[in-house]
């Protein structure tokens, strides 16, 4: 993460130094434009004042300029647009410059300049051109380097204070990022820590999330490698159990009676292990399996009045009574889901009942909210043991779950359905008073 913030860092630092730098040389190239319009301008007027050029009669050849300009190329101009002298290519091979814009716009406001390439030099040229008082044009030029000339000549220096620039950005890009990170790293080796502040005021919030996620994950952690030990406790029983029996039936060690118990043993603890698997899949599909696309306006009331039938054979087997009242409510959902619900709900309460216990399951609404409540008076819930009912595997009598066959995961299926409904689950339950389970949709 260093390491990517400090390439970062100097990465937006060297492209801050070119743009400047390029910034820097246009800037300097248009100044230097302007100053070398400026010489050209002030040569111009020397030469005027020189009185070289007063009268277009004179000999051209006694024109001497050595010690009036430097590396100027002079251009006298007549009125016509004929070249009567230059001091850098003969006056009569020169084409008429009535043409040229800056002559034109000396003889029409006194002064011109211009910027082109000379067919004469095969050059870029600054062009600066004066009236004279006589009616004649004097034209002053010289080569006009380009803005890649000019960025060539000042090149070295400009690589040199890339590169000084360059190791300033990485020595305090290294600092900072050492500095931003000292926080962040010294928060994480103290998340565990809940006394610990943070430095700075504004990573509070992200400490607080950072630690909120750090126990989630660890709780998620431990929440996985305890269903997985649970589900490997809870496998290994049945099989333990099948096993065994089936070694004493292959051994011939059991008598016609005997025989008959092991085999009613087996079926029973397949029966379980059958009922564990299929729990523990259909946790794994409520996990990862969305519903909201099968998700329908549906009756609560006559959802429940379906799964009746069967819970009263269930109830009947137990010598426990199931009745059933309430009203039509709907619900949006997904009705084979409720329907798991209500059936796993009213399947706890007949299995944790006693011999000629009741259990009732209503349906009611309540604030424009649909409620199902399922309620029996059978041996309860101890206050200790409410908060944990709900979590896999987890038996408040884990002798008598066994012996009327529950996995430890109906409840646990019942709070998965819960969430996927955005609905919210309420116990109320006493020891030797019974327990009432209310869903609010």
């Amino acid at each position: 993460m260093k390491s990517k913030i400090n390439i970062r860092l100097v990465g937006i630092a060297i492209l801050a130094v070119v743009a400047t730098v390029i910034g820097i040389t246009i800037i300097y190239y248009g100044l230097f434009q302007k100053q070398v319009r400026a010489d050209l301008s002030v040569s111009a007027k020397l030469l005027k004042d020189t009185h070289y050029f007063e009268s277009v009669n004179i000999n051209v050849d006694k024109i001497d300029l050595s010690t009036d300009i430097n590396e100027l190329r002079v251009t006298w101009i007549d009125k016509d647009g004929t070249v009567l002298y230059d001091n850098d290519a003969s006056a009569e091979l020169l084409s008429n410059h009535n043409d040229r814009p800056e002559i034109q716009e000396a003889f029409d406001k006194g002064s011109g300049e211009a910027i082109r390439k000379s067919d004469t030099m095969n050059k870029n040229t600054f062009y600066y051109a004066v009236l004279l008082d006589n009616g004649t044009v004097l034209r002053v030029a010289t080569n006009a380097q380009s803005l890649w000339s000019v960025f060539m000549s000042v090149a070295p220096i400009i690589a040199l204070i890339i590169l000084i620039i360059i190791a300033i950005c990485i020595a305090i890009s290294h600092m900072l990022t050492k500095q931003l990170l000292l926080p962040i790293e010294t928060m994480a080796e103290n998340l565990e820590d809940s006394d610990y502040e943070s430095p700075y005021k504004e990573l509070d919030p992200l400490a607080e999330m950072l630690r909120s996620q750090h126990t989630d994950i660890l709780a998620a952690a431990k929440a996985r490698q305890d269903f997985t030990a649970n589900v490997s406790h809870e496998l290994k029983t049945p099989l333990t159990a099948i096993s065994g029996y089936a070694e004493l039936l292959e051994g011939g060690m059991a008598g016609e009676e005997q025989q008959k118990h092991f085999y009613q043993e087996i079926r029973k603890n397949a029966d379980r292990l059958l009922a564990l698997i299929n729990d523990i899949i259909r946790l794994s599909e409520l996990d990862r399996k969305g519903y909201e696309s099968t998700f329908e306006e549906v009756d609560l009331y006559e959802v429940a009045k379906e799964c009746l039938d069967e819970l009263s054979v269930n109830a009947k087997g137990r010598s426990v009574t199931i009745s059933f009242e309430g009203e039509s409510c709907s619900v949006h959902g997904s009705r084979d889901l409720l329907k798991e619900l209500i059936e796993n709900l009213s399947q706890n309460a007949i299995r944790y009942n006693n011999p000629g216990g009741k259990v009732l399951i209503s349906i009611s609404q309540k604030d424009s909210r649909a409620m199902l409540t399922v309620k029996d008076n059978g041996i309860g819930i101890p206050a200790s043991e409410q908060e944990r009912v709900f979590e896999r595997f987890y038996r408040v009598d884990k002798s008598r779950s066994k012996a009327t066959g529950g996995t430890g995961l109906g409840l646990a299926i019942v709070k998965h359905i819960v969430e996927i409904h955005d609905a919210k689950i309420e116990l109320d339950s006493a020891p030797g008073v019974g327990t009432t389970m209310t869903v609010i949709f």
